[in-house]
């Protein structure tokens, strides 16, 4: 592929219990985890980033979009994330550069229906290392139920000069979430403190 990717990933969660107890219906996850060759490996401190952006995070997008929606109809997505990590010969600055454009989100976004900002995370790791993908609801932010992790290893990425780059979404909340949402702790903090 001219984007580079050496191999993708696809890795699918079904939740069916959850402490103990039965789920009211299964939880389920996909990540789909693209692995490509870090654009500004061997070239030193590159000051601007732009012109590889503008080449791949769109069509990257795109393409693990495509995948992630045959795994997951959009009508049944309810929170999302995405995650980069470079590998052990890259800057934190290359993994982010992938996914903090509107060029690697909108795409995804616009698919699922989302009108949140996508959650992240943008890390430094060696191959087969743990990674954490974080989500929210796709277009209600302080509703908890829907703050998730997916955690996935890829055993031989990234390599020193690559970049694991994913996007996830999941089809529901935690299964028995029972904290409150943001709106519900502001409410009650300004009542307290009105009774002050």
């Amino acid at each position: 592929m001219a984007l580079g990717i050496r191999k993708i990933c696809t890795f699918l969660e079904e939740t069916h219990i959850e402490g103990g107890k039965a789920a009211p219906r299964s939880l389920n996850i996909v990540v789909v985890a693209a692995i490509i060759q870090n654009p500004w490996s061997g070239k030193g401190f590159v000051e601007n980033l732009r012109p590889e952006i503008i080449d791949i995070a769109g069509p990257l997008s795109e393409e693990m979009t495509r995948r992630l929606l045959a795994q997951m109809p959009a009508d049944k997505i309810e929170a999302c994330g995405k995650a980069a990590a470079v590998g052990v010969n890259g800057e934190i600055e290359h993994a982010s550069a992938m996914i903090h454009t509107l060029r690697f989100g909108n795409p995804f976004r616009n698919a699922i229906g989302g009108t949140n900002y996508l959650e992240f995370a943008n890390t430094r790791n060696a191959p087969g290392a743990l990674l954490s993908l974080p989500m929210m609801h796709k277009s209600e932010n302080g509703k908890r139920s829907h703050f998730l992790t997916a955690n996935f290893q890829i055993a031989d990425a990234p390599h020193p000069d690559e970049i694991v780059i994913a996007i996830a979404a999941a089809d529901g909340g935690r299964p028995h979430a029972r904290i409150a949402d943001r709106f519900q702790d502001i409410a009650e903090m300004e009542a307290e403190l009105s009774r002050g």
